[in-house]
């Protein structure tokens, strides 16, 4: 018996430094627009990914193991995306007592200030694109920023590894929160793996600099605290997520049959006042126009690896001779409105039910969104863990082919790897439906 068990330990570490070394690679030497690199670099990844997933129970072990992944990194530039430079922008203007959501970069540029060392390496590090327009961080967004500011104000780094272990942290956080929540739901405490493991979550995430991890730990922890009954705690946790990222607003909705009258109008109370308290700061008569105009344009500017959106603007385009991004603004809302109104009737009152139909809200506005950056799907792959469904996974995999999008010089979509993409996404998704089927109907048969 001693000698599978041993075998097993040794492929598991072999396969555990095998993964270290190639994210010490990707990270070091692959840029987005080397195709062939980034591939067979996904590709070993989530082929050990799945092994270490197959053959690793301990939930110690799994911590570990995704520490080291995640510290290989720590001292790495990131290499997918060039967003840092403008979180280290934003931190250093807010403390030398500029508001992000009332100067642009250009117009500080333009003042011919120096306001902060490295200003103009930053500036023109983030893209013109970023440097236009207004920040559109939320105010808990922007408080990572701000600490590594005052961490490292000269380095960038050192405002890297700040902003890093940052991130590290959070993701410490939905592991612990993960496993507690998984536990007071009777579910393997081990599937808490399929994220913390995950190769997208450690690329795009602590790799990158995305702060989706930061937003998912508050998620993570407002419903653990909802399955204990802790509404206020909940609630103020649920309020740091959506002022992290904006997207779970969405999930709201879906509360307020699991809490009734009384108690939702303590959780929303609680999530409006919280967002008021964390704006007040930023808050002068040109922040509401400004930041609205800024979230706008990612609804009628950016199109980026789309696919109900894309299949739909062809249609409209060839039939009707309209734009149909000009109307998303408008379309997007309603669309999420019935969505909603849909899973409501439902009547899911339970933390299982619950997080089922987050994962559906979700992956329904991810499919008919006009842009869907790889590190979107981080929210997708945790939510995996509370519910039955793995297509998040496999989408976690597939959509590194988005960045076949990206040449030396520019961004232009590529049809046919999106296809492979979400065509791979929806087989997995409707063999898994199919599954779920025919287990209801034995079930009840």
């Amino acid at each position: 018996m001693s000698r599978p068990r041993t075998k097993n330990a040794r492929l598991i570490f072999l396969s555990c430094i095998q993964s270290a070394l190639v994210y010490f690679y990707f990270l070091h030497s692959v840029q987005r627009h080397e195709h062939l690199k980034l591939s067979l670099c996904a590709a070993l990844l989530f082929a050990a990914y799945y092994y270490i997933l197959k053959t690793l129970n301990n939930n110690t072990l799994i911590l570990g193991a995704g520490l080291f992944f995640r510290l290989v990194l720590l001292l790495s530039i990131p290499n997918l995306s060039q967003d840092f430079y403008r979180f280290i922008w934003d931190g250093r203007m807010v403390l030398n007592g500029l508001n992000p959501y009332l100067f642009t970069p250009k117009s500080v540029i333009n003042s011919g200030e120096a306001l902060f060392p490295q200003i103009q390496l930053l500036y023109e590090s983030m893209g013109p694109l970023s440097a236009r327009h207004f920040s559109n961080y939320p105010p808990v967004h922007q408080l990572p920023f701000v600490i590594t500011a005052l961490i490292s104000s000269t380095s960038i780094l050192g405002s890297i590894v700040g902003l890093r272990m940052i991130i590290i942290l959070a993701d410490i956080g939905v592991f612990i929160f993960g496993v507690k929540l998984l536990k007071a739901l009777k579910l393997p405490t081990k599937n808490i793996a399929y994220y913390f493991l995950n190769p997208l979550v450690i690329i795009e995430l602590t790799g990158n600099l995305h702060f989706e991890g930061l937003m998912l730990f508050f998620l993570v922890a407002a419903v653990y605290f909802l399955q204990q009954n802790k509404i206020l705690r909940s609630g103020i946790f649920m309020s740091f997520s959506i002022l992290t990222k904006l997207i779970p607003v969405l999930f709201l909705p879906l509360l307020i049959q699991r809490l009734g009258r009384k108690n939702s109008l303590r959780y929303f109370g609680v999530i409006i006042l919280c967002s008021v308290l964390f704006t007040l700061p930023f808050f002068e008569v040109e922040f509401l126009k400004n930041y609205s105009n800024t979230i706008g344009l990612w609804f009628t500017n950016f199109e980026f690896n789309s696919s109900i959106f894309a299949l739909s603007k062809k249609l409209m385009l060839h039939i009707f001779n309209l734009n149909l991004i000009k109307y998303m603004p408008f379309i997007a809302p309603l669309l999420m409105s019935i969505v909603l109104l849909c899973f409501i009737r439902l009547k899911k009152t339970t933390t299982a039910g619950i997080l089922h139909l987050f994962l559906w809200v979700l992956t329904i506005y991810y499919l008919c969104s006009t842009t869907i950056h790889p590190w979107y799907i981080c929210a997708l792959v945790l939510l995996c863990c509370f519910t039955k469904y793995r297509f998040a996974l496999v989408w976690s995999g597939t959509i590194f082919l988005s960045y076949f999008a990206y040449q030396q010089d520019l961004v232009s979509d590529n049809s046919l790897w999106e296809a492979v993409e979400y065509f791979s996404v929806g087989a997995y998704l409707l063999y898994e439906l199919s599954i779920a089927k025919g287990l209801r109907a034995s079930s009840s048969s």
